[in-house]
């Protein structure tokens, strides 16, 4: 659902290698104290498992799964958890406050795509640009310019300055967006603190997918039909529109507002083309009546002493299928075979009578 690029049931070569990154991001550069999951020395730990779901991806969604998954991290709370010998008691959210994830720091991934074999440089890239792209350099930083991670993908060769060049513009960019996320959950918890609710759980008693609300505006309506009139005789007036279209070639004309449609216009070649056409057709149906007019009159004589039955009945009627009369045109000719051969046997037998010489 998040675009028609991914097919459902399968992960993409992209989705493969963004669960490699933020796995190598976030796991293998120890941002979380793993020793602080531990409840039982070699028995019972905390399982960590991060789920992304990806709502509208429009490009560059390494960096906003890296933001995501951080920011999850840091928001995330576990029960608090007691130990007396043997027996471990966990306790509910209403018993005791959950207790939050200990993290060292937060790692943030940056994003830059290469053009024209490295020429140019941009941050950010949408999904079109990362269409078009030669190469993607992806560093992982955090506000302390420590590099948690770097990947190089496409057929880029990146030269040493490029690199060390990206790799401030990361530094940059991680202390803003770390900034924010402090920020952000600071409010958080200051409001949670009072009993309210921030963030996207403000979002859901007003069936809202966002989590910025705005109020609404009231729209003032006692003037409007004075704004209407400044607003009218301010504007510029109507072109003129012309009256009569100028025909530049027999057969051809402007269709538009205010000028009068002159398709259908022939020339006298054409038009006597289409008188002829319509003689020959008016023809050809007339003959054709002619002859259904001799069919029907020859089927009427041949039925003229069979009685007509009626019924009453609600039944279906049952059709007779008699073979059809052959028409007159049919008969001539038969007659004028036979003939024919009538007049050669009687040749025939006249050059048998005569008596040899």
């Amino acid at each position: 659902m998040a675009a028609p690029g991914f097919e459902p049931g399968r992960q993409s070569e992209l989705l493969v290698r963004l669960n490699r990154l933020i796995e190598r991001c976030l796991r293998n550069s120890k941002c979380i104290d793993t020793e602080s999951l531990c409840v039982v020395a070699g028995e019972k730990v905390w399982q960590i498992r991060l789920d992304l779901h990806l709502l509208n991806h429009d490009g560059n969604i390494i960096d906003a799964a890296s933001i995501a998954g951080i920011v999850a991290l840091c928001h995330f709370r576990r029960p608090d958890v007691s130990v007396q010998g043997e027996e471990v008691t966990v306790y509910a959210p209403e018993e005791r406050d959950p207790v939050p994830l200990s993290i060292h720091h937060m790692p943030i991934c940056v994003s830059f795509a290469f053009f024209q074999q490295g020429t140019y440089l941009l941050v950010d890239p949408s999904e079109r640009e990362e269409c078009v792209m030669d190469g993607l350099l992806v560093i992982a930083m955090n506000k302390h310019r420590e590099i948690c991670t770097i990947q190089s993908s496409g057929g880029v060769m990146l030269v040493k300055d490029q690199v060390l060049r990206c790799s401030k513009i990361t530094a940059v960019k991680v202390a803003e967006i770390t900034e924010l996320i402090q920020k952000a959950l600071e409010n958080d918890q200051k409001v949670r603190k009072e009993g309210g609710k921030f963030g996207f759980a403000e979002s859901i008693p007003n069936q809202k997918i966002t989590a910025f609300k705005m109020e609404s505006a009231a729209v003032d309506t006692n003037n409007v039909e004075e704004q209407a009139e400044e607003i009218i005789t301010k504007a510029d007036p109507p072109s003129e529109v012309c009256a009569k279209p100028i025909l530049h070639t027999p057969g051809t004309a402007q269709i538009g507002e205010g000028i009068e449609n002159s398709w259908g216009e022939l020339e006298e070649s054409e038009r006597e083309e289409a008188a002829e056409e319509e003689a020959e057709s008016e023809a050809a149906a007339f003959e054709c009546q002619k002859m259904e007019t001799e069919d029907t009159s020859m089927m009427g004589e041949t039925k003229k002493d069979e009685p007509i039955v009626l019924s009453d009945s609600e039944e279906e009627e049952v059709v007779v299928l008699e073979p059809q009369v052959l028409p007159r045109k049919t008969r001539a000719q038969t007659n004028l075979k036979q003939e024919n051969t009538s007049k050669k046997t009687f040749n025939k037998r006249r050059k048998k009578k005569r008596p040899a010489p």
